[in-house]
């Protein structure tokens, strides 16, 4: 962690409320508006801005199937040219995830889960599951063998579904009042999820059972006050988003509290809407803001490492971004909710550690 520090530690003065707080990113833009990912980018867009080393990279920006290369069949072409049928494309996503190449989006504003997979040039907006029309699908995290775990918060279900988008089970627990975001153990076959309106985190097996719960509404140490997004850690911490409190909780798999970072403000390293929480392979502890419209980075002491992101269309900018994903390669994937896109960065500044720093506590 030591040499990761050092790699950061030159720049975070200068540079880390600037790009989190509203400081245009490096690189020609070329008119790059709306998530199309097709117009170009002549350069490089990076953070920190040059000449400090980049350590986060803008990688492109996905709202409908072409921009990941799904190509639309001849026949479906020849019929949306025909009838002039716009193409779909998302409305307001918030929840992204990815799985052996196949990004899976969770958007209330459609509502759908859409599923592209371009190894497969197959994309799918799922409408319903199970007989049942999906009103709000708002979290969305993979399972195994290409399946996902979708969340309606209106349906008070949470559902899972194949590759293709078809319904494999469904948990609904009547003890569940808002499940708002999920996060899946594959080693241990655990599904967390926050409940913002039971104000706890509830944990089921793979088959649906009910295995434990914990908290309560408070500020206090496990409690919460409208948890709003959940991750593991690569360590296997239970992070969880405790919105109205503005911090970040960490839990062990049984609910045992760890550690929590965070305070409410608008300054370096404050949080004003903390949405979606994520890490990556080196422990940095990735959290959304939306009032912010940005994604703050802080290592495990608490500081903030760098920010990047500010308000506007443009590539690399935000209109009130919300779910964060993190897949193995380091990919970022953030739900920019009202650009109608989901934009993918990359974390470039690998220090060589081999193991994941440990996060703040605060």
């Amino acid at each position: 962690m030591n040499s990761l520090r050092a790699m950061f530690k030159p720049i975070i003065a200068a540079v880390a409320l600037a790009t989190a707080l509203g400081c245009q990113p490096t690189g020609s833009l070329n008119g790059l508006a709306g998530g199309n990912a097709s117009s170009s980018v002549s350069e490089d867009i990076v953070w920190p801005l040059p000449p400090n080393p980049a350590r986060i990279r803008y990688v492109r920006s996905i709202s409908v199937p072409g921009d990941v290369g799904i190509k639309r069949g001849f026949f479906g072409t020849i019929l949306d040219a025909v009838t002039r049928r716009p193409q779909e494309r998302f409305i307001r996503p918030t929840g992204v995830a990815e799985s052996d190449g196949a990004i899976y989006v969770a958007d209330p504003g459609a509502p759908a889960l859409w599923i592209f997979d371009p190894q497969n040039q197959a994309s799918v907006a799922v409408r319903e599951l199970g007989g049942e029309a999906l009103l709000s699908p708002v979290a969305v995290t993979p399972e195994r063998d290409g399946r996902a775990f979708v969340a309606d918060s209106l349906i008070n279900k949470v559902f899972l579904v194949d590759r293709s988008g078809k319904m494999v089970s469904t948990i609904a627990d009547s003890g569940l009042k808002r499940p708002v975001a999920l996060a899946w153990d594959n080693a241990g076959g655990r599904l967390y999820v926050a409940d913002a309106v039971g104000q706890q985190v509830v944990v089921y097996g793979s088959a649906g059972q009910r295995l434990l719960s914990w908290g309560s509404r408070g500020s206090g140490d496990g409690e919460f006050n409208f948890p709003a997004y959940i991750a593991l850690s690569r360590s296997g911490e239970v992070l969880v988003t405790d919105a109205l409190n503005y911090r970040v909780q960490a839990f062990d798999q049984n609910g045992k509290f760890l550690w929590k970072m965070g305070r409410q403000g608008d300054g370096s390293g404050d949080f004003a809407a903390p949405k979606g929480v994520a890490t990556d392979s080196e422990g940095h502890l990735y959290v959304v803001d939306a009032l912010f419209d940005g994604v703050q980075i802080f290592d495990r002491e608490g500081t903030l490492l760098l920010g990047f992101g500010s308000n506007g269309r443009l590539a690399g900018e935000f209109s009130l971004p919300t779910g964060a994903f993190i897949d193995a390669r380091d990919r970022i994937y953030v739900a920019d909710s009202y650009n109608q896109r989901v934009q993918v960065f990359e974390f470039v500044g690998h220090s060589g550690d081999s193991q994941p720093a440990e996060t703040a506590k605060r």
